[in-house]
């Protein structure tokens, strides 16, 4: 169990780093107004259209990585178990 929570944990430091350092890019106009949830610039290169997506996406693997770790696998370990005590 120690392992899928420090999987999980890792995946939700790792991805959630990469998302603050790539929200702090471009999606913060200013100091004063929305910081990290502003919303992106409208003229990006296509360099700046892949990293908003990466963006996206490495919050979307925080999210769901650390519940499929921390939730999914005890969860399907369990059901798998008392599956096979029957």
């Amino acid at each position: 169990m120690a392992d899928e929570f420090a999987k999980g944990l890792g995946l939700l430091t790792g991805a959630g780093l990469i998302w603050m350092v790539l929200a702090g890019w471009y999606k913060t106009p200013s100091f004063e107004g929305a910081q990290l949830t502003g919303s992106p610039p409208g003229e990006l290169s296509m360099l700046g259209e892949l990293a908003i997506v990466f963006l996206e996406s490495m919050f979307w693997l925080a999210i769901f990585g650390a519940l499929l770790f921390w939730v999914g696998v005890p969860l399907g370990r369990e059901l798998y178990a008392k599956v096979e005590g029957e």
